[in-house]
């Protein structure tokens, strides 16, 4: 037994190869090239479809004084104090970029909300600038931008044209350069100078889309990244129009320029306006000084009265000049309190013209950089806006510590006024003799000093506005244009296919694999070995005929696996006293799994040895073996349950086979067990193990009922039944549990109708060695060379 069970029973713990795994796939090399066929069939469709994308992008460097931006040429005029306080980063400028008013500005000023698209079978293209005539709006209804409408336009001619509506209604047939009143606008149709083929013969889409879908649409496509950790940003936009979307890019960058240099002039603007009226009323002012000196001087007579001062004027002249630069300051000192008193809360106020002595000059700094701010704020929120209230406190607050501040220089240059007056006062009491005409036209002539200073200064600072004016720089410097790719981004032709066939290997791929996870039957040796430790007899491939029993002339796959498994039995019979009957039970789990077929052909195998083989019936609930063979209606339980008479009595020998006996089930009993049990079963087999070689017994499935087990103690062996693609790998260990228990003596396992794969090692490939040496094998070709024979 030990020698046997080395060479029926193989390692339990060998597990299948990745080669025997691809197998199980490769088999059903059919249904995955069928599918791989649908999906690159499916993708070509969609791509035939589908429009393609292309990205455009553009790289703009953006200043940045904190990362060391762009340099300007307006550094020289820092002094000014124009540029002070004026701080950008790339991170706010990147949403200044992208925010929702420069988009709608560029979208309105490319007309990007009207869309023409060319009327086709198969898809519908979008036409840019190799449209054929221009659309152009003249007025629009107050909802223009908030309702979308399409209609179809179709040449009626060289001077002609059709309009019709969105349920191809026509609205007449109009002239280019008519203007045509549609449903929330009138436009005008022109030809397009640059386009002379197709002119004539045309039929388009033209859609007028809500204003704020469109916005939306390019602000979420814009896509804004910073190169590394510098000021240089990239632009990129993905549009199935590359034109479209350079043209885009190139307008964002504009815009966006054009609104930064705005807001850096606002500032120099308002200044320039304040010093133009003060130019005009200092000019007034100092034209009625000089007449005043003239005249004095033509009243008086008098030519060099400076002169005649002698060394008491040159004493004065110290005093003389700090009363004029106090005047001038004071005036200026005054002329900012008049002001201040008069601007609101969203006025600048004039930053250059300050004396540098005090904080004056840095508190209207800080004032006109919160009031620019605000108003920026205030474009694009409200005025309960927290942060605009926030910025009105500062304001305030500022507002008043200008003032404060004000009020304090002014009374520091009344008091040095006042000071430098009595110092003159009495330099003047020493020069008595000096004439009064001296006196007068000192008075005339200090304010006609003050107001000249005053006028050169204000010119000065009008000069310097000017110079900053005219050379504002732009915050983005473009470094490279807008350029799309000549290649579309979208979709990827060698990607869908390849995305085509990997997904046409992988629904077929799991399937199978879904339904073997699903199928709890055994289907190979693998599935028997791996689960139980009984000893593997053999595999029987499924048979074309199952009624049909081995003769002498059976060369089917079938037969000479049961001529194997009548080998294979030999070495389980090996230790049988000798003189006495083989007895082998055969036995399943459940009923119709083959035992009785198993069973009529093992024995006719063995009596076509020369071998005197009885066939007993004991499934007596459901006997099959007269499914096989013709049988009388009496049998084996006909003479157990009477008293008397001979067993032989009952025997039938098949007339086609010399050594076949067959011992019938009999009339089926209504007390099988009881029937069984009874001591004649064991009597009966003694006697019958003298008489033949074999006894091959056809026994109840064991886990419907007990019959098998009650008579197994006559078995010398089990041969356990199982039918693949039928019994449930959970019912072995129900089959285990008999062989650990030894309660089915000598018991090993054969697997009953296997199919033949050769993806398997196990129990499949009886297309090569059962029939070997009985005919001819014809040569197999592949399968791609049968394709080509004609039938």
């Amino acid at each position: 037994m030990e020698a046997h069970s080395s060479l029926s029973k193989e390692t339990t713990e060998d597990s299948p190869t990745i080669r025997e795994q691809l197998d199980k796939y490769i088999v059903h090399w059919k249904w995955f090239l069928i599918s791989v066929v649908c999906c690159l069939i499916y993708a070509g469709i969609y791509l035939r479809y589908s429009i393609p994308l292309y990205s455009a992008s553009t790289t703009v460097m953006v200043k940045d004084d904190r990362k060391g931006g762009m340099q300007t040429e307006l550094s020289a005029f820092e002094d000014l104090g124009l540029m002070k306080g004026v701080k950008s980063n790339v991170d706010n400028e990147i949403e200044v970029i992208k925010s929702y008013t420069i988009v709608e500005t560029v979208v309105k000023r490319l007309k990007l909300n009207t869309t023409f698209f060319a009327k086709a079978r198969v898809k519908s293209v979008e036409i840019y600038k190799d449209n054929p005539i221009e659309c152009s709006v003249v007025s629009m209804d107050d909802d223009f931008y908030e309702k979308g409408s399409s209609y179809v336009l179709q040449s009626a001619g060289p001077k002609k044209f059709q309009i019709f509506d969105s349920k191809e209604k026509a609205l007449g047939e109009f002239s280019y350069g008519q203007v045509v009143k549609l449903k929330n606008c009138s436009v005008i149709i022109t030809k397009n100078p640059l386009i002379k083929d197709g002119a004539n013969n045309y039929a388009m889409t033209m859609n007028f889309k809500k204003l704020s879908d469109v916005v939306l649409k390019y602000k979420d496509k814009l896509n804004i990244t910073t190169v590394g950790k510098t000021s240089v940003v990239n632009l990129s936009i993905i549009d199935p129009v590359k034109e479209k979307a350079e043209d885009f890019l190139n307008a964002v960058i504009q815009v966006y320029n054009e609104d930064a240099i705005a807001d850096k002039n606002f500032i120099s603007k308002n200044t320039e306006k304040f010093i133009e009226e003060r130019l005009k009323l200092i000019s007034a002012e100092l034209g009625d000084v000089e007449k005043n000196a003239e005249g004095f001087k033509k009243s008086e007579r008098v030519t060099d009265i400076v002169s005649e001062a002698g060394l008491y004027l040159q004493n004065s002249v110290l005093y003389e000049k700090e009363l004029i630069e106090t005047e001038t300051q004071l005036r200026v000192i005054e002329s900012m309190i008049s002001y201040m008193k008069t601007i609101g809360g969203s006025d600048l106020v004039p930053v250059n013209i300050m004396p540098a002595d005090g904080n004056t000059s840095a508190l209207i700094t800080s004032y006109n950089t919160l009031v620019l701010e605000r108003n920026r704020i205030v474009k694009t929120g409200t005025l309960k806006n927290t942060a605009v209230i926030d910025i009105d406190k500062k304001i305030a607050e500022l507002s008043e510590n200008i003032k404060v501040s004000l009020d304090t220089q002014k009374s520091i240059l009344e008091i040095r006024r006042a000071d430098l007056r009595k110092q003159n006062s009495l330099l003047t009491g020493k020069i008595s003799q000096i004439p009064r005409q001296e006196r007068e036209f000192r008075i005339i002539d200090r304010q006609q000093k003050i107001k000249e200073s005053l006028y050169l200064y204000l010119l000065q600072k009008r000069e310097e506005i000017a110079i900053s004016l005219s050379v504002t720089p732009p915050n983005a410097k473009v470094i490279d244009a807008a350029m799309s790719a000549e290649s579309p981004v979208s979709p990827r032709r060698n990607i869908i296919y390849l995305g085509a066939i990997v997904i046409g290997l992988l629904i077929p791929f799991l399937i199978i694999y879904i339904l073997q996870m699903l199928d709890t039957k055994i289907k190979t040796r693998q599935d028997v070995e791996s689960k139980v430790t009984i000893p593997f007899l053999g595999d029987i491939p499924k048979s074309e005929s199952s009624d049909d029993i081995i003769n002498t002339n059976s060369r089917s796959s079938s037969a000479e696996a049961i001529r194997i498994i009548r080998t294979n039995l030999e070495f389980i019979l090996g230790n049988i006293e000798t003189g006495m009957a083989k007895t082998v039970f055969v036995t399943s789990t459940l009923p119709k799994e083959g035992k009785t077929f198993v069973a009529v052909n093992l024995a006719t195998t063995i009596a076509l040895s020369d071998k005197k083989v009885l066939l007993i019936g004991l499934d007596v609930r459901n006997p099959k073996i007269d499914k096989y063979v013709k049988l009388p209606s009496k049998g084996l339980t006909n003479y157990i349950s009477q008293t008397g008479g001979s067993i032989h009595d009952y025997i039938v020998k098949l007339t086609d086979y010399e050594n076949l006996y067959v011992l019938p089930s009999g009339v089926i009993p209504p007390n099988p067990v009881e029937l069984l049990m009874n001591k004649k079963v064991d009597i009966l087999f003694d006697e019958l193990k003298k008489e033949f070689d074999y006894i091959i017994v056809d026994t109840a499935p064991v886990s419907v009922v007990t019959d098998t087990l009650l008579i197994a103690k006559n078995a010398d062996a089990f041969i356990y039944v199982m039918r693949a693609n039928y019994l449930d790998k959970r019912m072995l260990k129900l089959a285990e549990a008999f062989y650990r228990e030894k309660k089915l003596p000598n018991m090993s396992v054969l697997l009953n109708d296997t199919i033949w794969n050769k993806g398997s090692r196990y129990g499949y490939g009886y297309g090569y060695g059962y029939g070997y040496g009985y005919g001819v094998d014809e040569p197999i070709e592949p399968w791609y060379k049968n394709i080509f024979k004609k039938k």
